[in-house]
């Protein structure tokens, strides 16, 4: 059972980075001059299944640092009926033309469902894609869909659905430069 559980993540976590890893080869990688953001989330939790669905808003710190293609990140989800996320991961931000920027990305963290939705245990995985438009400043104005589940670590794994709009903002534009 346990191997099996290993299996399945491990296999699902080589599709995404292979995904990934396509997206980066075949466009280009992350602008050197880009800066880190401050980004601001709102949209529908659950959307998919609709066991529980909720209002979720997302408050979100995305790095202009580096290792390689990856950008870390971290941030704070939570939702109507009182469920909370925290996390942190990383991304990988793919630039299709001057405007057009598709993020990728993984991020593992904390989940307390509140009076919402189960998810089966409090270690949870979320995977999200964002596309989005860049703006002169650099800010962006972006939608996302991610799915957040336990990649099967608990005997229960419903997962989940989220589509969310952003508004991510140069932390230089609130703090200064």
């Amino acid at each position: 059972m346990i191997a099996r559980r290993i299996r399945t993540f491990g296999f699902a976590a080589a599709v995404t980075w292979a995904g990934v890893a396509a997206m980066v080869v075949g466009a280009g990688a992350a602008r050197a001059d880009d800066p880190d953001f401050l980004s601001f989330g709102a949209g529908y939790f659950d959307w998919n299944r609709q066991k529980a669905p909720a209002a979720e808003f997302r408050l979100e710190y995305r790095s202009d640092k580096k290792l390689l293609i990856f950008k870390p990140l971290g941030g704070i989800m939570g939702t109507s009926d009182g469920a909370v996320y925290a996390f942190a991961g990383i991304g990988v931000d793919v630039f299709l033309g001057r405007r057009i920027v598709l993020t990728p990305s993984f991020a593992p963290g904390y989940y307390a469902k509140g009076s919402g939705l189960d998810l089966g245990h409090e270690l949870e995985f979320r995977s999200q894609i964002e596309f989005a438009y860049r703006f002169d400043d650099r800010s962006r104005l972006g939608v996302a869909v991610s799915h957040m589940s336990n990649a099967s670590i608990a005997d229960e794994n419903p997962g989940t659905e989220s589509a969310i709009l952003y508004y991510s903002m140069p932390l230089s534009r609130i703090f200064g430069e």
